[in-house]
């Protein structure tokens, strides 16, 4: 989910692992040309989701030693869950929604938090819609509501190597 902290924890694990890092809605904005918000306003979610979906295959069919910050709707596409699934170790990094909420508040450039009932409210809408999806594809879940970014790289980084074992 937006907030949750997947670009900072994102990056930080690939500089600990020396890993290349992407970050998807990154990639997304590179290859159209526009923002996230841009790309909501001009063509639409539905258009955003179909870049975001052939940026993720690209950047998944790069190879190994990358960590890729996916954005929180990815997982609405059944071929992004099933990509996900079979071509990557997947991590959650699941937040209560208060918390997402705090971390966000009314950032102009989160596309859905915009003409809502507020953010905590929109979190947590999305977060009934998208929880049974992120735990379909993830293969390790990290709390992350209470820690700073770097004890969730820690811990990510443990259940990875536990998983590698």
């Amino acid at each position: 989910m937006m907030g949750a902290g997947k670009s900072t924890v994102g990056a930080l694990t690939a500089e600990r692992l020396g890993w290349r890092f992407v970050d998807l809605d990154e990639e997304v904005c590179a290859r159209s040309g526009s923002s996230v918000a841009e790309l909501f306003a001009s063509r639409g979610e539905r258009e955003f989701r179909g870049l975001e979906a052939a940026c993720l295959a690209d950047v998944l069919a790069g190879g190994d030693d990358i960590v890729v910050a996916v954005g929180g709707g990815a997982v609405l596409d059944p071929g992004n869950r099933r990509l996900l699934r079979h071509e990557a170790t997947v991590a959650w990094l699941r937040a209560r929604p208060p918390t997402l909420a705090t971390r966000v508040d009314d950032d102009e450039a989160r596309p859905l938090l915009q003409g809502g009932d507020g953010p905590e409210a929109v979190l947590s809408t999305l977060d009934a819609e998208r929880r049974r999806l992120y735990e379909e594809v993830a293969d390790l879940v990290v709390d992350v509501d209470d820690l700073s970014p770097a004890q969730v790289v820690d811990r990510l980084c443990a259940a990875l190597a536990q998983a590698a074992s």
